[in-house]
């Protein structure tokens, strides 16, 4: 299939899901039950005991409980969330989904996410408002371009769509980027063509409230205090609401997973750091890709509201902290405006922080821990979100089948002592 025709069937795809969004909000407007029921359940009492119990109510929590129920029939799951649900890094992150790594057993993990993301308002009956966008990730030197036809190439191998784009093309995709930097210049570019953005709390939710209607109990406001550890298994979980058993135990807290792992005696190989964003008030739509820049180490999208979501780094020191900085702001305004001139009047409507769990290698650590009924999902440092459906997915398969599939088997955390790591530290402009 041409390039031409693969983008009109791509088009045709995202034509025909507005339309059925379209219907589905008019229907909701004119039904007799309007306003809905509530459709997040109210927390309930705990019971004495569950087989599964999820400690985190952020995305990668109810997309494990939604597969559980789901797939391999496992009701009897509580998910514990200290806050609200997906009040933790799920409120926090850029909404950015991609699969524009290095390594082929990433490349392949993060793809398969991508797909379960297209279809994942219809998989719910939930508006993700998901939107392709593409991204596209800038060169200013000889040795990144080098790097990004590394990645553009891994990815072709693994059926991706990415390619290496030239000033001329890049012109074309956004009109208004500044290519002539001072010192900087742009050289090339990697597409991805199929990129794009969901917005973040609708993913959560949609995963908490199906999950809940096949039987999962939903615990906001529950906050695990400790765990009893016994013949190398959790005996029991301890909250501020009572003491629970569980056949299994799943932490899925991102940022705070050294501190979970801590309450059953694990250490893990991760560091947490703040990593911060900002968005500016809404203005006349003019960005639809996503630009990433490597030498400015900023990343800028523009919300279907109009606004400008601009990112970065993480901070350079470990701190459980979500608060905002000066000087954060003020570098990545310096990034965007150099990308971006004419957006200097902008006002900036709010800024924020999430706490990222950066393992060595970049990648995250999912599957079985030393103890035997106690499971792993953590070290996402800053791509959680694009994994949330794949992570659910393949980590309820594991749990169900007591095997990691193939698709997860690299990012066990034993690799660390086998010394056979997933690198993707060179796979991200800035870290999102």
């Amino acid at each position: 299939m041409s390039r031409r025709l693969q983008e009109r069937y791509s088009n045709l795809l995202t034509s025909n899901r507005t339309r059925v969004m379209v219907f589905a909000l008019l229907k909701y407007g004119i039904s007799k039950r309007y306003p809905a029921r509530q459709e997040v359940p109210l927390t309930p009492d705990l019971k004495e005991h569950y087989d599964v119990v999820i400690i985190g109510g952020g995305g990668h929590g109810a997309s494990l409980a939604y597969h559980l129920a789901k797939h391999h029939n496992i009701r009897s799951v509580a998910i514990l969330e200290k806050g609200y649900l997906g009040g933790g890094n799920t409120a926090r992150n850029t909404t950015v989904i991609r699969s524009n790594y290095t390594d082929q057993r990433s490349i392949r993990f993060y793809a398969k996410s991508l797909r379960l993301y297209e279809s994942l308002s219809n998989e719910l009956d939930y508006n993700m408002m998901y939107s392709r966008r593409g991204q596209l990730t800038l060169s200013h030197s000889d040795g990144v371009s080098r790097s990004l036809r590394l990645r553009a190439d891994a990815g072709v191998f693994c059926g991706e769509a990415n390619e290496i784009v030239d000033r001329k093309q890049i012109k074309e995709f956004v009109p208004s980027l500044n290519l002539d930097i001072k010192g900087m210049p742009i050289l090339s570019g990697l597409w991805h063509r199929n990129a794009a953005i969901a917005r973040h709390d609708a993913v959560v939710w949609g995963y908490a409230i199906r999950a809940c209607e096949r039987g999962v109990e939903l615990h906001q406001r529950t906050e695990v205090q400790g765990m009893d550890v016994a013949n190398n298994k959790v005996t029991r979980v301890r909250t501020n609401r009572g003491d629970i058993s569980a056949g299994l135990v799943v932490q899925c807290v991102a940022g705070y997973s050294s501190v979970v792992a801590k309450m059953v005696g694990l250490k893990l190989p991760i560091r947490s750091y703040p990593l911060q964003a900002m968005v500016t008030h809404p203005i006349k739509p003019f960005l639809d890709p996503m630009v990433s820049s490597t030498a400015l180490h900023c990343y800028i999208s523009q919300s279907a509201r109009g606004e400008l979501v601009i990112g970065g780094g993480s901070d350079p020191y470990e701190l459980y902290n979500t608060r905002s900085t000066l000087e954060l702001k003020e570098g990545l305004a310096a990034s965007a405006l150099e990308l971006f001139p004419f957006i200097g009047e902008l006002k900036i409507l709010r800024q924020w922080a999430g706490i990222t769990d950066m393992t060595p290698d970049y990648s995250p650590i999912m599957g079985q821990s030393p103890l035997s009924n106690y499971w792993l999902d953590a070290g996402w440092g800053t791509w959680g979100f694009k994994a949330t459906p794949a992570s659910g997915f393949f980590l309820a398969k594991a749990i169900a089948d007591n095997r990691i599939p193939e698709e997860i088997r690299s990012f066990q955390l034993d690799r660390f002592e086998r010394f056979d790591l997933v690198n993707e530290m060179g796979a991200t402009a800035a870290s999102h």
